[in-house]
């Protein structure tokens, strides 16, 4: 399991410039509205040194990364939730993803045309957010006009529905998106059913010069003020940055950073801040012919786990066979853990942890 994130915003923030350098996909990225059509699709290696580390020690054959996959979307314009720029067919990409980076342009270039003529992040996430506000109001406003009428039968179901859907439509209304909606189990059930916009988690991605990567400027701290209100994250990644970076060998990727006084690309800063947000976390499997991470969500039990790799595994589970990354690294194999009875036999009960080495034993 990875994460599909969407990366949305208005036209010429910069959105195609980082998918590109991200995924070093080479489309097309341009200086006018709606360069991007059909959203454009890359699977990043998500990157991961105690991976690497495993695999030197165990003298692995293949190393096999989890996947992040980035979804670029077309930009959106006020008035998209009315179909205004092709609104209604780029909303409905949004609808299939997992999470949404919202990249906010938060530089100054005369050779790049802003679509409303200014530099102000706020505004920008705001005609971002009253679009996707309204395309959710629109749905539910729907969705509770049949169940009001279904509800008429006294079954308690629907009634239920109702409550929790004026509460919805109250929320949205009043500005705000809908995973602010505080509801019981049922009402996250019927969220998850509605797959509205603004129920997605999201994330801010602040674009900025070269000169803003390691300080971030006024409209960066405009953008995290505002973030913060909402419970939200802010990544300051540079598009020109990126770009450079894509280009450069691993070596060479090294020594720029360091130049530019960073210690990590803006990719990997995007991606802990995407497993954070969706609450995620890596498993590995370590041996010769291969060492392997694995994503799952946080309090998976082991069987879950397990069924990542198969389903076979996770039906005839019978036990985890679990070692502690830091206790692998200081034996140095597998071998001279279990030698000190640092592994751990588990059942179906067993949570597993990030950075956990995972072996597991099934029978089907």
């Amino acid at each position: 399991m990875g994460f599909r994130c969407g990366i949305v915003g208005l036209p010429n923030v910069g959105k195609s410039t980082i998918f590109n350098a991200l995924t070093a996909a080479g489309i097309e990225s341009a200086n006018y509205p709606f360069c991007t059509i059909e959203p454009n699709v890359g699977m990043v290696p998500v990157p991961e040194k105690r991976l690497d580390i495993l695999a030197e020690l165990a003298k692995t054959k293949r190393t096999v990364y989890a996947q992040m996959e980035f979804v670029d979307i077309a930009g959106l314009v006020s008035g998209a939730s009315k179909g205004e720029g092709l609104g209604n067919q780029f909303l409905g990409h949004i609808r299939q993803v997992d999470a949404i980076a919202h990249v906010v342009r938060c530089f100054e270039d005369t050779n790049i045309v802003h679509v409303d003529g200014s530099i102000d992040p706020l505004r920008d996430r705001d005609v971002i957010n009253t679009e996707l506000i309204l395309a959710d109001l629109d749905s539910v406003e729907r969705r509770l006009d049949r169940t009001r009428s279904q509800a008429k039968s006294g079954d308690k179901l629907f009634k239920a529905q109702v409550v929790i859907l004026e509460q919805l439509q109250g929320l949205l209304d009043s500005g705000k998106p809908a995973r602010l909606l505080d509801t019981n189990d049922a009402g996250k059930a019927l969220l998850k059913e509605l797959c509205l916009l603004t129920a997605k988690p999201v994330l801010y991605v602040a674009n900025v010069s070269e000169e803003d990567i390691t300080t971030g400027n006024n409209w960066v701290d405009q953008l995290k003020e505002t973030a913060q209100e909402e419970g939200a994250a802010v990544v300051i990644i540079s598009g020109a940055i990126e770009s450079e970076l894509s280009t450069l060998g691993p070596e060479e990727q090294i020594d720029f950073l360091a130049d530019m006084g960073m210690e990590e690309s803006g990719l990997n800063r995007l991606i802990r801040a995407g497993y954070s947000l969706l609450g995620l976390i890596n498993y590995f499997t370590v041996g010769e012919k291969e060492t392997r991470a694995w994503t799952l969500p946080e309090n998976t039990k082991a069987p879950q786990a397990a069924g990542v790799i198969h389903t076979d595994f996770e039906r005839g589970f019978i036990r985890a066979e679990v070692i502690k990354y830091a206790d692998f690294i200081s034996c140095g194999s597998e071998n001279k853990v279990k030698e000190k009875g640092l592994m751990r036999l588990e059942g179906k009960e067993y949570i597993v942890r990030d950075g956990d080495c995972v072996n597991f034993r099934f029978n089907v």
